[in-house]
C-alpha cells in the first residue's frame, strides 16, 4: 500500500509541475488549473486514508472540507473582476497560516526535546507562515480600502522591526537549543503575526502587486517545510514549486517597476505624494484637448493599427466586455488591434491579462511591455483605459519624480492618444501625467465602460 501512496503522491507531483507550466502562457492557463487541481485531489486521496482518524476526527476533518469547500467555491464564483487580487491575498493568506498551525500541532506531539531534524523546519514554518498570514491580511486591508492604501510609517521603525526580529530569533534558539514548551513557540507565532503586519504596513498600494507575489513565495516555503515535517512528498513538491515561482515573479515585477526589491520593500514608494514640480490636480496654465463621441469614433474607424492600453480603470468600471466589442467592430473595418499589458497594472501580477481573457479577448492580442514598445510608433491610435503610471513620461524624463526609473509603455510615441479617465486625478504615484497635456492627447473623460459603448455605437455609424 505504501508504494501505490507514493505513486499518487509522485503523480501529483507531476501534475503540480505540468499545472504550473500550463500557467505560463494565457492560451493554456485555463488548463494549468484544472491540472493542478487534478494533482490536488490526487494528494488529497492519498493522504486521508493515511490519517487514521478516529470518528469523531473523520467527523470534524469531513466539517473542514465542506465548509472550506463551499467558502472557496463561492467565493471564486461570486468575486468581481476587480476583487480577485484581494482575493488571492485572502487565500494566500490562508495557506501560510495552515502551514504555521500544523507545524505547532506537530511541535506540540513532538514533546519537549524534539530532534533537530523534526523542529527546524516546524520552527521556521510557524515563523514563515504567521509572517505570511498577518502581511497576506494587512495587503488585503489596503486593497480592499479598509484602510489606507498610503505607507504607513512612524519614527524609530525599522528599530522597532528590528527588535522583534530580533525577539522572534532568540525565541528560535530557545525552541531548538533549550525545551520546545508551548509558550516558546507559540510566543514565536505571535511575535510573527505582528512581524507580518509591522512588515506590509509602510508599503504602499502601488507596490501591492511586489508585495502579493512575494508573500506568495513566502506562503510555498512555509507549506514546504511543514512537507518535511509530516515527511509529505506531495507538500514537499508543491510548496517549492509555489516559493520558486513566487520568487521569481517578485524579481520580474521589481524589474518591471526599475526598482530593487529593498526599495520596494523599504523605501515606502506606494504612498501619495507630489513629485518635483507635480500637483495633484493639475499643473496651473496646462490644458487638455477634448473631443466628442463622434470624432473620436471616426478617427478609430479610419486607423490602420490601434492599441489599447488597460488599467485598474477599466476593471473598477467592469469594461472588458466594451473593448472587447470595440476591437471586434474596429476589426471588421479592417483596423489591427492589440493589447499593450504592463507587467504592474492592475492591483496583482497578470490581472489585465485575467481580466481581458475573461472578456474572451483573443490571447494573440495581448502583448508583453517588451514585446509591443517598440511598434507604439507605427500606431494611429493609443487607446488608454483606465491606466495612469505605467504610460507617464515622467518616469524617462523626470529625475525628480518618484516614479523616475520604471519601465513604461511608449504610448506616447503613436500618432494619437485617446485618454479614458474619470477625472484628472493622478494614479497611485501621486503624481500629475505629462501625457494628459501632450497636444496629440485627446480626453474622454466619465465611466470607461459607458463611454467605451458610446463608442461602439457611434463607431457602428462612422
Amino acid at each position: 500500500m505504501s508504494t501505490l501512496y507514493a505513486l499518487a503522491y509522485l503523480l501529483a507531483a507531476v501534475l503540480f509541475i505540468l499545472g504550473l507550466k500550463q500557467l505560463s502562457s494565457p492560451r493554456t492557463a485555463r488548463n494549468g488549473n484544472y491540472t493542478a487541481a487534478a494533482g490536488m485531489v490526487i494528494a488529497l486521496g492519498a493522504t486521508v486514508p493515511q490519517l487514521h482518524f478516529t470518528g469523531a476526527g473523520a467527523i470534524i476533518v469531513l466539517i473542514g472540507v465542506i465548509v472550506g469547500a463551499a467558502v472557496g467555491l463561492i467565493g471564486a464564483r461570486q468575486v468581481k473582476m476587480t476583487a480577485i487580487p484581494q482575493m488571492v491575498a485572502l487565500f494566500n493568506g490562508a495557506g501560510g497560516g495552515a502551514a504555521a498551525l500544523v507545524a505547532v500541532s506537530e511541535l506540540l506531539q513532538f514533546g519537549s526535546h524534539p530532534p533537530i531534524n523534526e523542529a527546524l523546519p516546524s520552527v521556521f514554518s510557524i515563523v514563515i507562515g504567521s509572517v505570511s498570514f498577518a502581511g497576506s491580511l494587512v495587503a488585503f486591508a489596503k486593497l480592499q480600502e479598509l484602510m489606507t492604501g498610503t505607507p504607513i510609517t512612524y519614527p524609530g521603525q525599522q528599530l522597532v522591526n528590528g527588535l522583534i526580529a530580533a525577539a522572534i530569533i532568540g525565541f528560535v534558539i530557545a525552541v531548538l537549543a533549550i525545551a520546545s514548551i508551548p509558550f516558546s513557540f507559540l510566543s514565536l507565532m505571535v511575535l510573527a503575526l505582528i512581524l507580518g503586519v509591522a512588515f506590509v504596513l509602510p508599503i504602499g498600494g502601488a507596490d501591492m502587486p511586489v508585495v502579493i507575489s512575494l508573500l506568495n513565495a513566502f506562503t510555498g516555503l512555509a507549506v514546504a517545510a511543514t512537507g518535511f515535517t509530516l515527511n509529505n512528498f506531495a507538500l514537499i513538491v508543491a510548496g517549492t514549486l509555489v516559493g520558486a515561482s513566487g520568487s521569481l515573479l517578485t524579481k520580474l515585477m521589481s524589474d518591471a517597476m526599475g526598482r530593487s526589491l529593498g526599495n520596494v520593500l523599504f523605501g515606502a514608494f506606494g504612498q501619495v505624494r507630489t513629485g518635483a514640480g507635480a500637483a495633484v490636480t493639475g499643473k496651473e496654465g496646462r490644458s487638455v484637448r477634448t473631443s466628442s463621441i463622434e470624432d473620436l469614433a471616426t478617427l478609430l474607424a479610419y486607423s490602420r493599427r490601434v492599441i489599447v492600453v488597460p488599467g485598474y480603470g477599466l476593471a473598477v468600471a467592469q469594461a472588458q466586455h466594451a473593448v472587447r466589442e470595440l476591437a471586434e467592430l474596429l476589426e471588421k473595418k479592417g483596423v489591427e488591434v492589440s493589447y499593450a499589458i504592463h507587467p504592474v497594472a492592475g492591483r496583482m501580477p497578470g490581472h489585465m491579462n485575467v481580466l481581458l481573457a475573461e472578456a474572451n479577448v483573443p490571447y494573440e492580442q495581448l502583448k508583453e511591455m517588451d514585446e509591443i514598445n517598440d511598434e507604439f510608433k507605427d500606431a494611429d491610435v493609443v487607446l488608454v483605459v483606465g491606466a495612469n503610471d505605467v504610460v507617464n513620461p515622467a518616469a524617462r524624463t523626470s529625475p525628480g519624480s518618484p516614479i523616475y526609473g520604471m519601465p513604461i509603455l511608449n504610448a506616447d510615441q503613436a500618432k494619437n492618444i485617446v485618454f479614458l479617465k474619470r477625472s484628472m486625478r493622478p494614479g497611485f504615484a501621486g503624481i500629475d501625467n505629462d501625457l494628459l497635456y501632450d497636444p496629440k492627447t485627446i480626453m474622454l473623460f466619465g465611466d470607461a465602460k459607458d463611454s467605451l459603448t458610446k463608442l461602439v455605437t457611434a463607431v457602428k455609424a462612422a
